[in-house]
């Protein structure tokens, strides 16, 4: 799979990267090399394969779920800026 010069464009316009034109071609030919080689990967037999969690054969140690912190919530919501029925209350982010 191959990407040309108005994909690389516009992918690099997505990530917000400065692409010079005079470097789309070399871009587009590697990018298109990494495309093949997961072609390649994907083309494996992996229906015997048992899924991993973790590559190596450590074992996580795990502590105990005990509550360590007193609740502390009515004093932080004392110094907060605004808060209603338990919760913060914060500028809207996303339209």
């Amino acid at each position: 799979m191959s990407l040309d010069q108005n994909e690389i464009s516009k992918l690099a316009r997505l990530a917000r990267i400065n692409v010079a034109d005079s470097e789309t071609e070399e871009l587009s030919q590697r990018i298109g090399d990494i495309l093949d080689m997961v072609d390649v990967m994907q083309a494996v037999d992996t229906s015997n394969v048992v899924a991993m969690a973790n590559p190596h054969d450590a074992v996580q140690r795990l502590r105990a779920d005990e509550v360590s912190e007193t609740n502390q919530r009515d004093h932080f919501q004392t110094i907060a800026p605004q808060t209603e029925d338990g919760l913060y209350l914060v500028p809207q982010v996303i339209e």
